[in-house]
C-alpha cells in the first residue's frame, strides 16, 4: 500500500541517537472530560473560588435544574466536583450510577428519595442546609425542594474514576448490579448516629453515620494535630471509598503549614480565611527567601474552596481563619485519595508524618520554623477584622 496515504500515518523508527515520539505533547482529554463538556454546563477550572454560590450555572438537562462543574487544580482524574440548584419547588431528575456521591447543602430545606431493586420499598429523609450525607452507590435518588426558593447542593463524586476507567456511559448509569452491602434497604439507613470510635488506621476520631444533619454546627472532639485546640471528626458515610473529613481552628489561630501531594479539596462551612499553598520546592520560608510572589492565595467564606496542592508533587498549604467564628472546613479527598490510604506492602509501619513537625521526621512546619511573614501578615488581618490573636508568644519558641 501507498506509504503515509489515505490520511494514515505510517510510525517511523527513529534515527540512531534519536527518541521516539514527539518529545512534547498536550494533555489527552479524558473519558470524564468529555462527559463534563457534553453535559453542556459551565466547567470551573483553579485553584478555588471564594464562594461557590456566585458560580454561573445555566440549565442541566440530564440533572434537571441548573448546575456547574467544579475541576479545581490538583484533583484531575482522582474524583469529581459540581454545584446544583434545585428549583423552588421543585425536585432534579432520578439519579442512578456507579461512582459514589457526597453530598453538602449549601442553601435551602428538602428531601432525598432512596431505593433500590424494589421501588415499593422507597426510603425519604430530609436534609437542611448544613447537611452533610452520602448517596450509596448504584442506587436511585430524587432530590426535592420543600421550599419556594431555589435550594443549592454541592456533591464529590468519584465519576472521574469509574467513567475514566470504564469509558462507557450506559454501563455508569445503566449497570444493573445492585451493591447489597452497602446499601439494603435498611428502616434507619440514614438515621443519624452519633457514637465516635477510633478509625483502625490512624486512630483519629471516627463517626459511621450515612447522614450528619447540620456539619456547621455539630460538636466536633479535641484533635490538636494542626493548631492548638483544634477539633476534629472523619464520618465514614455508606460504605464508601471517598474520604473526607471535617475540622476547625479557634478563632485567633491558624494551622501549621504541613505538605502533601493532589487530592484534598478544603471547603469552608464556617467563618472565613485564607489559605496559602507554594510548592516544595519553594522550601519553608519563600518570603522570606524572596520567592513569595511564587506563593499562591486563595481567600473564601462559606461555602468557598481551595485545592490544597494544586500541582504535582508534594505543596505545602496553610490555612487562616480571620473572623470573629472559628474557621470551619470540611475536607474531601475522593476515593482512596489520602496519602495514609493509599496502597503499599500490608502491614507496613507507618508514621502520622502530616502531623509531626519536620524536625522530628514528619511534614509538618512548627510555628517556631515557619516564616516571619506568616504570622505578621495573620496579625495584622485580624487588627482589621477587629479581631485578637491567640497566637501566643510561646507557639514560636524553639523547644528545649
Amino acid at each position: 500500500m501507498p506509504h503515509d496515504a489515505n490520511d494514515m500515518t505510517h510510525w517511523h523508527e527513529p534515527k540512531a541517537g534519536e527518541n521516539a515520539g514527539f518529545g512534547k505533547f498536550k494533555r489527552p482529554q479524558m473519558p470524564y472530560d468529555r462527559f463534563m463538556e457534553e453535559e453542556g454546563i459551565p466547567i470551573y477550572r483553579g485553584i478555588g473560588v471564594k464562594r461557590v454560590q456566585d458560580l454561573p450555572m445555566t440549565a442541566w438537562k440530564r440533572l434537571g435544574g441548573k448546575g456547574s462543574y467544579i475541576q479545581l487544580y490538583g484533583t484531575e482524574g482522582l474524583w469529581g466536583l459540581y454545584v446544583a440548584e434545585i428549583p423552588a419547588g421543585g425536585a432534579l431528575n432520578i439519579e442512578k450510577h456507579l461512582y459514589e456521591k457526597q453530598v453538602f447543602v449549601v442553601e435551602g430545606r428538602g428531601s432525598v428519595e432512596v431505593w433500590g431493586e424494589d421501588p415499593a420499598r422507597k426510603q425519604t429523609f430530609e436534609w437542611q442546609k448544613g447537611s452533610l450525607f452520602s448517596i450509596p452507590l448504584n442506587v436511585s435518588h430524587r432530590f426535592v425542594n420543600a421550599t419556594n426558593a431555589p435550594a443549592l447542593i454541592l456533591c464529590g463524586t468519584t465519576a472521574p474514576n469509574v467513567m475514566n476507567l470504564f469509558d462507557n456511559m450506559r454501563f455508569v448509569f445503566e449497570c444493573p448490579f445492585a451493591f447489597t452491602d452497602r446499601f439494603a434497604g435498611e428502616a434507619d439507613y440514614f438515621k443519624p448516629k452519633d457514637d465516635i470510635a477510633p478509625d483502625p488506621v490512624r486512630g483519629l476520631a471516627m463517626k459511621t453515620t450515612n447522614f450528619i444533619p447540620d456539619i456547621v454546627n455539630a460538636e466536633l472532639p479535641l484533635d490538636n494535630r494542626r493548631s492548638p485546640g483544634y477539633r476534629r471528626l472523619e464520618p465514614h458515610m455508606a460504605n464508601q471509598r471517598f474520604h473526607l473529613w471535617i475540622g476547625q481552628h479557634e478563632t485567633g489561630r491558624y494551622s501549621k503549614a504541613h505538605k502533601h501531594e493532589s487530592a484534598a479539596v478544603l471547603i469552608c462551612v464556617k467563618g472565613k480565611g485564607y489559605t496559602y499553598t507554594w510548592p516544595e520546592a519553594l522550601g519553608m520560608t519563600p518570603w522570606r527567601d524572596g520567592k513569595g510572589d511564587k506563593v499562591l492565595r486563595q481567600d473564601y467564606e462559606p461555602v468557598g474552596l481551595v485545592s490544597a496542592a494544586p500541582m504535582s508533587g508534594d505543596w505545602y498549604h496553610q490555612h487562616f481563619g480571620v473572623s470573629k467564628d472559628p474557621l470551619r472546613l470540611t475536607a474531601w479527598f475522593g476515593a482512596n485519595n489520602h496519602s495514609a490510604l493509599k496502597p503499599g506492602v500490608p502491614g507496613e509501619a507507618m508514621a502520622d508524618v502530616w502531623a509531626i513537625d519536620v524536625n522530628k521526621g514528619g511534614k509538618a512546619v512548627p510555628y517556631w520554623l515557619e516564616d516571619e511573614y506568616i504570622r505578621k501578615e495573620f496579625e495584622e488581618t485580624l487588627a482589621r477584622e477587629g479581631v485578637a490573636s491567640r497566637m501566643e508568644d510561646k507557639l514560636y519558641r524553639k523547644p528545649e
